[in-house]
């Protein structure tokens, strides 16, 4: 089986890094390359509520366009803002509110998915301050 892309990996750690840097938790990210067919990464993160889950789906396409040449391909779940679903083709953000995290359990559903590192560096607080 082929291995995953490495640009879909620094993709992931870069969204995440982002959404750490608004205050999202519990960020994980899943090697889904061998599990499903439509994308090589999973990122899921946790926001405080539904403003906070909005606000860091917006964050992350913007930041996406601008700074790392991505289209979003799709967003799902906006309207609600419960859980929003990014589509970056080769990587997909979850972003849930607190309850719903745990209802859906994305982290157990996929526990046989390998979890990728995820980032380290001073590199969140700058990205935290782009507008």
């Amino acid at each position: 089986m082929p291995s995953i892309d490495p640009s879909s990996v620094v993709v992931a750690q870069k969204l995440a890094e982002l959404a750490i840097a608004k205050k999202a938790t519990d960020a994980a990210l899943l090697d889904m390359h061998e599990l499903v067919d439509y994308c090589d990464v999973f990122v899921l993160l946790t926001a405080r509520n539904r403003r906070h889950v909005a606000a860091i789906a917006e964050d992350l396409r913007m930041f996406a366009k601008k700074e790392l040449g991505l289209r979003c391909m799709g967003t799902e779940g906006l309207p609600v803002a419960r859980w929003v679903l990014v589509d970056f083709g080769s990587v997909v953000v979850h972003i849930f509110d607190e309850p719903l995290r745990g209802f859906y359990d994305l982290d157990g559903l996929w526990s046989d998915a390998p979890r990728l590192p995820m980032p380290e560096g001073p590199e969140s607080a700058e990205i935290a301050q782009q507008p």
